[in-house]
């Protein structure tokens, strides 16, 4: 999800996944998969910066989650059928 301002200072969060595109025309608008589009304060670039981080999040395991790939111990998780023993 991402914070966005309307022009109005109205606050809107938009779920990142559901942006098609954004334009500067002057100012800039988010046009979602469904058509309907969004004017805010924010520039492209900022708003596009503030997807990447929502997807990095989102896409990035919790190298402090116990049992996740990328935790430094080696372990396997429990319920990766994988890591068992043959």
């Amino acid at each position: 999800m991402v914070t966005v301002t309307r022009l109005d200072g109205t606050v809107v969060v938009l779920n990142a996944e559901l942006i098609e595109s954004i334009e500067a025309v002057p100012d800039t608008v988010i046009t979602l998969v469904n058509h309907r589009k969004v004017v805010v304060r924010e520039s492209p670039a900022v708003v596009v910066e503030r997807v990447l981080a929502y997807q990095r999040a989102v896409r990035q395991p919790d190298p402090a989650a116990p049992g996740v790939a990328g935790d430094g111990t080696g372990a396997a998780r429990a319920d990766d059928p994988a890591s068992e023993e043959r």
